[in-house]
């Protein structure tokens, strides 16, 4: 059987000029990196705001685990089925982070036959945006020592700075560090650390912005930590915010790719959704809204994150309201849940299906307390059963939604195609009447307690009596209006990775709570989820390569 990347350079890729001029974007619109991606003039962008709007689709999966899923596959097949059935469509993505590519989840591109290409180009530089938002985040980390350095004008204390620098890769040893040592001439010895970069609030801006005048007034926004009397201190008061703005204008313009079926792709921002708020940018998703019928994206993690995020997060403060929502499976992570080892998997197990198919149900039933219509996105295995199947069939039908059985990693575009006929004829109903969870007048304690309630189904939430303060200190501050963004563990309901299935009467501990005050969001940390993961024991990296021609091997 062929690998990803074996099937990914065997397609014959279209020149990325014929790909814009299939989604409507003119020549003169595109910004070329190569043959086969470009970025999108950001004029261009701002000739289409009154242009009519498409429909948007999101898709979104179970509780991740180590048997797999395919939440960016289904994205990816759905687009291209909904192609092939005449229905323009655009499908947006994240950009990949190279912490999972050489860690232990591999690259971010889809997989077999529905895969977006230039694989390896997208999975690691791309067009450098990341990299772009790594440096702005560590110039604001720069000034912050500098300001200090040179007399701290504005009186910051350097026991309550906040801002962290960024690395887009696993490494735990940054975790904690202590900057400034050596000496007098570089400066005033601290405590610091990093965050990865998708992380870093500097990337929920990016991907939360709507235009450039956003962005810095954002930036500007961010802030960096408190004086001696806890009045806080801004990336403006810094003067950093320009700067920043400076290092991201070019990658701000969203990024053009392909399927390997010829459908238009924009991959933009890269947010994780167990540390941040997992989805692509603003900009991005306007624009393939302004182009398509439809737009197929996605939200990262299971439904209980990503989905929750995109819904919460980022629809209110676009403006957007998805007309659909499908829920990826497999039968082999669904027996996984109800407590079948990876290594039996292959072997045909109702009973741990019927046990662990409560993930999947508590998922779309969370889908629908926000109004959407649901689809089940059943991503077939050759070792999947005929029981087994109509058992999930059986279990969603309960639910009144339908499950379809998709084999898009084998059959591309006509393998989703039934998955596309009930996408459309869910929309068709005109049943879908999108609410987000909560009002922007809940206090911040109440919004992370109805989350933690209605969606992980807890049965109360542990909030240190610090914590607390920190909150209403938020709101003192004039932030009581902004939604949550939990940082909790993507295996599991619950912060406990172990906790499979659909576990109820557990209790959410909250560690810690960050102003994303640029972004608009708190971020609650939650069990002992870290916003710098570490490698494996194992990293992918230590099977990545080059082979004689110069050709890369290993990347998946």
């Amino acid at each position: 059987m062929a690998s990803d990347l074996e099937i990914a350079r065997a397609a014959t890729l279209q020149p990325i000029g014929a790909i814009a001029a299939r989604a409507g974007i003119p020549e003169e619109a595109l910004i070329p990196y190569g043959r086969h991606k470009a970025k999108i003039d950001l004029a261009f962008l701002r000739t289409q705001s009154a242009r009519p709007k498409g429909r948007l689709v999101l898709v979104t999966g179970i509780s991740p685990t180590p048997a797999g899923e395919g939440k960016t596959t289904t994205t990816i097949g759905l687009g291209d089925a909904l192609n092939a059935l005449g229905t323009r469509t655009m499908i947006c993505l994240r950009e990949p982070s190279l912490g999972p590519c050489f860690g232990v989840k591999g690259g971010a591109t889809g997989g077999g036959h529905a895969q977006v290409a230039p694989m390896e180009e997208i999975n690691l530089h791309f067009t450098g945006d990341f990299h772009a938002i790594t440096s702005a985040n560590n110039l604001l980390a720069a000034m912050i020592d500098n300001h200090i350095y040179w007399g701290n004008a504005l009186g910051l204390d350097a026991r309550r700075i906040t801002w962290r620098r960024a690395v887009d890769m696993n490494d735990r040893a940054l975790r904690g560090i202590v900057g400034s040592l050596g000496g007098v001439a570089n400066g005033f010895p601290r405590e610091d650390a990093f965050d990865i970069t998708v992380a870093s609030e500097v990337m929920a801006i990016f991907c939360l912005a709507t235009d450039l005048e956003d962005l810095q007034a954002r930036l500007g926004r961010i802030i960096v930590g408190s004086t001696r009397e806890g009045q806080p201190v801004t990336a403006r008061d810094l003067k950093a915010d320009g700067a920043m703005a400076a290092l991201l204008r070019d990658a701000f313009a969203p990024n053009l790719v392909q399927t390997l079926e010829g459908s238009p792709a924009l991959v933009h921002g890269g947010p994780f959704a167990n540390i941040a708020h997992g989805c692509n940018s603003v900009a991005a998703t306007r624009l393939g809204l302004s182009l398509a019928d439809v737009v197929v994206t996605e939200a990262g993690f299971g439904a209980d994150l990503g989905a929750e995020k995109f819904l919460d997060i980022k629809c209110p403060s676009a403006g957007l309201a998805p007309e659909a929502c499908v829920v990826v499976a497999t039968v082999r992570a669904l027996k996984m849940h109800g407590g079948v080892a990876k290594a039996d998997l292959g072997r045909e197990d109702v009973a741990a299906l019927k046990r662990g198919v409560v993930n999947l149900a508590r998922h779309v039933e969370n889908m629908q307390k926000f109004g959407l219509g649901v689809v089940v996105a059943l991503n077939a295995f050759t070792t999947d059963t005929g029981a087994e199947i109509a058992a999930v069939q059986e279990a969603m039908s309960a639910l009144g939604t339908e499950a379809v059985l998709c084999t898009h990693w084998a059959d591309g575009a006509a393998g989703a195609a039934e998955l596309a006929q009930a996408v459309l004829r869910r929309m068709e109903t005109g049943t879908t009447r999108f609410a987000p969870l909560y009002t922007a007048g809940l206090q911040l304690e109440a919004k992370l307690r109805r989350i933690a309630t209605e969606i992980y189904r807890a049965a109360d939430v542990q909030i240190p009596g610090a914590v607390a303060a920190k909150l209403r200190r938020f709101e003192e501050m004039g932030f009581a209006h902004v939604p949550v963004c939990v940082a909790k563990t993507q295996y599991s309901f619950s912060a406990d990775p172990t906790a499979l299935g659909a576990p109820v009467g557990h209790v959410l501990p909250v560690r810690d709570v960050r102003l994303s005050a640029g972004a608009g969001f708190v971020v609650a940390i939650c069990g002992e989820i870290m916003t710098m993961p570490g490698l494996p024991r194992r990293p992918a990296a230590e099977s990545i390569g080059l082979d004689a021609t110069g050709a890369i091997d290993g990347l998946f």
